[in-house]
């Protein structure tokens, strides 16, 4: 278990930080894609509705997003 921390805190890459990323990036876009959701069309759709569906496309973007960048990270440990 330290390993996988000390590999998630140094810049270590591999396909289960990866995936740790991945999901730990995919919460918290459907955390900010309800809250979009409610703030945007709370009033006229009601907040429930307009939560579960921010929530839905919240990870629309961010998911290919994640991919692209972690494949970026992979291969140019550079920057």
């Amino acid at each position: 278990m330290t390993e996988i921390f000390t590999s998630l805190a140094g810049n270590d890459i591999n396909l289960v930080t990866g995936l740790i990323y991945l999901v730990i990036a995919t919460v918290l876009s459907l955390v900010g894609g309800a809250i979009g959701g409610i703030l945007l069309a709370g009033e006229e759709l009601g907040n429930q509705f307009a939560a579960m569906i921010g929530g839905l496309f919240g990870p629309a973007g961010v998911i290919p997003a994640i991919v692209l960048g972690l494949i970026l990270l992979n291969f140019c440990p550079k920057f």
